[in-house]
């Protein structure tokens, strides 16, 4: 009576020391102090600070610890055969897991299995072969769901326990059997010995005699046979180690050899290389020699652009007043002979265009990389009054189209208007019948371009290639001089774009101008 008076004190001081602290260090103390007094075997006390542990650990949601101590106090209680106490600490720890559970996101089958085996131990102790059983099943479902093999390891333990406790003996011996044959595939020779040993205990607690026997005499037959085994285990080891240095040394001859052939094929690409370094100088060197060639032939070629464009400006300025005399006598002339008169004035005039085509495709070559402002037109209207100014060029029987969206983009006006005025009435004289349109297209963010389209004869294909060159072809200058497409296309390029011939479109011709802005 006494003592129980003193351990009752002893554990109301703690518990208020214990308050003292903070959460987390109370419970490790309390699992620390009821350690402490498991080993004194003072299982009261023991008992109490292992529930006075759960229940801080269970606070502070360390379920593994809550459920550690748990376990503990329920073994206390199961040794005093507080049954009761024990199956009711059992279902509070089985909410705590499920609350832990639902908190992470996850099974616990550890501590489901750890609850369940507890459950197994009260059954077996009140000698319930049948609620063993189910608690059994459990724990065989629960270690099958976790893929835990030392849950596994246990599970056999466990069963093979029960079965003996319960004298199906055979059962329990499958059990151990299944157990050693694992150990021993796996060469875990202390773990055989302590699986025979547990057998031992099992067969002690259980007083059974021929069980304690037969696993002794089992015992002493695998304690001789490990000793041989290790022997072998032993030689097998240094036969694995000479092996290796095998191997090793041949390794490294094999390594010494690669080394030599790499030395040499470094040596033999040394020299492919000084050699190619000497190639690649004389190529350089002859590359500069030919770069300073070309540069000097650029720049005649550039002096003598600029020699043919003063020149021809000069010729053009000369041919001037002579075009104006002829104008002038063709003028006087057209009262005596207007036929005579007529075919001069229009040869003069083919010489005079001539005369300024020539001068503005010079200025345009020699003026490519400046290119013109920029500005902004609303594209709809734009297109649709340069359509009007082609109309009185189109006839009859054509019908002129526009599709052009009211979209402000920005462009040089004066010049866009010159390149699809030429355009349109080049269609216009083609075409005898159908349509001529213009549209806008939209490529891009900064790419849109204008097409014009005719039915008209189309151009032979012998003279696409050359359509945009000057001087391919010796014409007639009344009929025109041809430089009309050469001049806009300069004019295209010089607006950051390109006029093309559409050489897919069979119907008539189709030239797309590509602006980039």
């Amino acid at each position: 009576m006494k003592t129980s008076i003193t351990s009752l004190l002893m554990i109301f001081c703690l518990s208020i020391l214990t308050y003292a602290q903070t959460p987390q260090d109370r419970a490790t103390e309390l699992k620390n102090q009821a350690q402490s007094s498991l080993n004194q075997k003072d299982y009261i006390k023991a008992r109490y600070l292992f529930k006075k542990a759960y229940e801080a650990f269970a606070a502070r949601e360390n379920y593994p610890q809550a459920i550690e101590c748990g376990v503990q106090a329920n073994a206390l209680y199961v040794r005093e055969n507080f049954y009761k106490e024990g199956f009711e600490l059992c279902r509070d720890m089985d909410q705590l897991i499920w609350t832990g559970e639902q908190n992470q996101k996850k099974v616990f089958y550890d501590l489901r299995f750890l609850v369940n085996k507890e459950r197994l131990r009260m059954y077996t102790a009140l000698k319930n072969p049948a609620q063993a059983k189910t608690q059994l099943n459990k724990l065989e479902e629960t270690a099958n769901l976790a893929k835990n093999d030392s849950l596994t390891e246990v599970l056999l333990y466990t069963k093979a326990n029960y079965y003996y406790t319960f004298n199906q003996n055979t059962q329990g011996d499958a059990c151990f059997r299944k157990l050693l044959n694992q150990y021993k595939e796996k060469k875990d020779y202390a773990k055989v010995n302590d699986c025979y040993k547990n057998l031992i205990g099992i067969a002690r607690k259980a007083n059974n005699a021929p069980l304690m026997e037969r696993t002794y005499e089992s015992y002493i037959v695998w304690t001789d046979s490990v000793k041989a085994l290790t022997a072998q285990d032993e030689l097998n080891v240094l036969k694995r180690k000479y092996d290796e240095s095998l191997l090793t040394i041949q390794e490294k001859d094999d390594t010494l050899s690669a080394k030599q052939y790499i030395i040499i094929g470094l040596c033999i690409l040394v020299v492919i290389l000084v050699a190619g370094l000497v190639i690649l100088a004389a190529i350089l060197l002859k590359f500069i020699a030919g770069n300073r060639k070309l540069k000097k032939s650029v720049k005649i070629a550039n002096e003598h652009n600029e020699l043919k464009a003063k020149f021809i400006q000069n010729i053009s300025s000369q041919m001037e007043p002579t075009l104006n005399t002829l104008t002038t006598s063709a003028n006087e002339l057209s009262q005596k002979a207007p036929q005579e008169a007529s075919q001069m004035q229009g040869q003069v005039a083919a010489l005079k265009k001539f005369s300024d085509d020539i001068q503005e495709l010079s200025s345009l070559e020699n003026s490519l990389t400046e290119l013109y402002e920029l500005g902004e037109i609303n594209v709809g209207t734009f297109c649709e009054n340069i359509m009007e100014k082609a109309k009185e060029h189109i006839k009859i029987d054509v019908t002129p189209s526009v599709n052009a969206p009211k979209l402000q983009v920005k462009t040089n006006k004066e010049q866009l208007e010159r390149i699809l005025l030429y355009l349109l009435k080049n269609a216009a004289f083609y075409t005898e019948q159908g349509r001529i349109s213009l549209e806008f297209k939209k490529r891009g963010a900064h790419t849109h371009q204008f097409i014009v389209t005719d039915t008209g004869t189309g151009i032979p294909a012998e003279q696409q290639e050359n359509l945009f060159k000057p001087f391919t072809e010796v014409k007639d200058l009344t009929t025109g001089d041809g430089l009309g497409l050469p001049i806009c296309s300069l004019i295209a390029t010089k607006m950051n774009g390109s006029l093309t011939l559409d050489t897919g479109y069979t119907k008539g011709a189709r030239f797309i101008l590509e602006l980039h802005v």
